[in-house]
């Protein structure tokens, strides 16, 4: 009997030693590199974007083809085309694209400039983590129409550009008044300031107090900066 349980307990080693031996060989087996593949494969899922060109923006866009397929492809590794029947940039991300916001950031870089932003200025939003495009009308904070409207868009500009100009260079963001549109490029904390200047001459700030306002909030860019 003490024999018998003997030979019973070497068996039982006996497998247990070939487990850990097949076990072992398993894992030596195991390409990882192999493994990291196929699990970024599977994470990888194929995402679009559109985004529609106004008629005015055709001409530019086509001057400035090269550049901004550079800026998309090479820079931000997704896939662009023009659909030129339905006037749409479309976008979409591939196996290649690094930056899991890429796609996201390509498509803000594009309304920017279909907006009017200077190609440079719309660029700089793929290249700057803490830049952001913001787009509002003038309905959204005051109703007017008619010469009343035509008023509150001659102050938010100014002489000659003069007031907007002065926002810009207080706030440092980028501005573009299209009819009773109004867009803002720049960080997000300079963008609240410009768009509270912007809000104070809608509801009809004399343009002295605005001014006097900014010169203010220019002093503490500059000392932040």
């Amino acid at each position: 009997m003490q024999k018998e349980i003997e030979k019973e307990e070497e068996i039982i080693i006996d497998t247990m030693e070939t487990g850990e031996q097949m076990k072992d060989q398993m894992i030596d087996n195991i390409d990882i590199d192999q493994l990291m593949n196929e699990s970024s494969k599977k994470t990888f899922k194929l995402e679009y974007r559109r985004v529609m060109i106004p008629t005015n923006r055709l001409k530019p866009l086509k001057e400035n083809w090269p550049t901004i397929i550079k800026a998309l492809v090479e820079h931000m590794k997704i896939e662009v085309k023009m659909n030129t029947k339905t006037k749409c940039v479309e976008m979409r991300n591939s196996d290649k694209t690094e930056n899991p916001s890429a796609l996201q950031k390509s498509e803000e870089f594009l309304k920017a400039f279909v907006t009017g932003f200077d190609l440079q200025d719309a660029i700089a939003m793929l290249r700057l983590e803490d830049l952001y495009l913001e787009t509002f009308e003038v309905k959204d904070v005051k109703n007017l129409t008619g010469d009343h409207l035509s008023r509150c868009i001659g102050r938010i500009c100014g002489e000659k550009g003069k007031t907007k100009y002065a926002i810009e260079n207080s706030t440092r963001t980028r501005i573009i008044v299209a009819d009773s549109k109004i867009s803002l490029l720049g960080s997000y904390t300079n963008i609240g300031l410009a768009r509270n200047a912007i809000c104070s001459l809608i509801l009809g700030a004399p343009p002295g107090k605005v001014y006097s306002q900014l010169r203010i909030i220019g002093k503490r860019v500059n000392e932040k900066i």
